[in-house]
């Protein structure tokens, strides 16, 4: 029988919107016990729609599965109190705020290492914990724009376009989870917690690597190319006569049975195309004449053509084609699972393959509150009269419908 690679690691999320949540999904997907930590009124991402699943956001439950939720108000001391006493048992806590509101609600990182020394935070900013920037909000678009994204993004001459995806947000998730089981392996060796400082901003740095190494060696700021490579050609999209398709000529051997494909094998030691260095210097001359080729057939006739000549290339897929895609299905990237208020629901797979702990999705995201009663009963000792008392008082809130372990 597999084992799930974190099992016995407990996790309390305080996390909201998509970088923290997705990267405490991660860990979840792969047996981390993760607590989702709500304000009264939820995770904002609860209520961002349409579009919903029935009364619950589809934003929501794409960055969720896998965890329990329990409403805590920690405005209040005694919010504050059942924070520290789950932190007493925990391995991580992960945060998402503004620099400075952990501290300003009293829960910053000495009192939860002084709660639990082997305790690692770990929080999720715009621009870090430090810095001219640090108090600054960090949002997507903003580190999009000020890490070098949205500069590169687009058609040369065009305003800058910011990337399709939240990369800033998501690759930050990531980045926290390397830094999550780099900070668990460390305190195997040393027995003692720390604090991993992730930044939309650094996140954004750190992957322009060529095109920073590029700018580093000739002093020259990265344009815009489009769908186009800034050191291969050809190496980009195309348009056919009914569609775009992708192509990845990434070498001489690759550049030559290209030619031939082609029938232009005069093109293969032509003065201004022979080397890789040459088609860049002239590339909008060659990507103007083969601009013209690919508009005589369509894109399923080029991909076919070049597929079968082992050339790289491929399609751009729009959603509906991505999620009946055969590759797409047998690589379990697309799942289905029961929610107990949206009934059946979709979300993508696990993109991490593991041969011996791999991971699994277990549970959808929960409903606000649903494992509150759970939560205080097992981890926090505390009984149905008090549970009753506390959410009387508004510092907590239990879901009306609650797991059989809170019963």
């Amino acid at each position: 029988m597999n084992i799930s690679s974190l099992e016995g690691i407990r996790i309390i999320d305080l996390t909201r919107i998509l970088s923290g949540p997705y990267c405490t999904m991660t860990l979840a997907d792969f047996g981390a016990e993760v607590i989702k930590v709500e304000a009264p009124s939820g995770d904002d991402t609860r209520n961002w729609g349409p579009p919903f699943v029935g009364t619950e956001s589809s934003y929501f439950l794409s960055v969720n599965r896998n965890k329990k939720s329990i409403v805590i108000d920690l405005k209040k001391k005694e919010g504050k109190d059942i924070l520290l006493k789950l932190v007493e048992g925990a391995d991580v806590v992960v945060e998402n705020f503004r620099p400075g509101t952990l501290q300003r609600l009293g829960i910053g990182y000495n009192i939860l290492k002084e709660t639990n020394p082997q305790i690692i935070l770990s929080s999720i900013s715009g621009f870090g914990q430090d810095g001219p920037y640090a108090s600054k909000p960090g949002y997507d678009v903003i580190a999009q724009g000020m890490g070098g994204l949205t500069y590169v993004t687009g058609e040369p001459n065009q305003a800058p376009v910011k990337a399709g995806f939240s990369i800033a947000d998501i690759g930050t998730g990531m980045w926290a989870v390397i830094g999550i089981l780099n900070a668990i392996v460390a305190r195997t060796m040393t027995g003692k917690g720390q604090w991993v400082d992730c930044s939309l901003i650094d996140t954004m740095i750190s992957w322009q690597t060529y095109l920073a190494g590029n700018f580093f060696g000739s002093g020259e700021n990265p344009k815009p190319q489009g769908g186009a490579h800034p050191n291969i050609v050809p190496y980009q999209l195309f348009d056919s006569s009914d569609g775009y398709f992708n192509i990845a000529v990434g070498n001489e051997k690759l550049w030559k049975r290209f030619c031939h494909t082609l029938n232009e094998s005069e093109l293969i030691d032509h003065p201004k195309y022979a080397k890789n260095s040459d088609r860049v210097q002239n590339r909008k001359q060659l990507v103007g004449y083969l601009q013209t080729i690919f508009k005589s057939k369509t894109a399923k006739e080029w991909v076919d053509i070049f597929e079968k000549a082992g050339i790289p290339c491929g399609p751009v897929l729009n959603f509906d084609e991505i999620y009946t895609d055969q590759h797409v299905l047998a690589r379990e990237q697309l799942i289905e699972m029961e929610h107990p208020s949206a009934g059946k629901i979709k979300m993508t797979g696990i993109p991490i393959k593991l041969s011996d702990t791999p991971g699994s999705v277990k549970t959808p995201p929960p409903l606000l509150g649903q494992h509150t009663k759970e939560i205080l009963k097992k981890i926090n000792n505390l009984n149905e009269d008090q549970i009753v008392n506390l959410e009387k008082s508004g510092v907590i809130k239990c879901s009306p419908l609650t797991s059989d372990l809170a019963n």
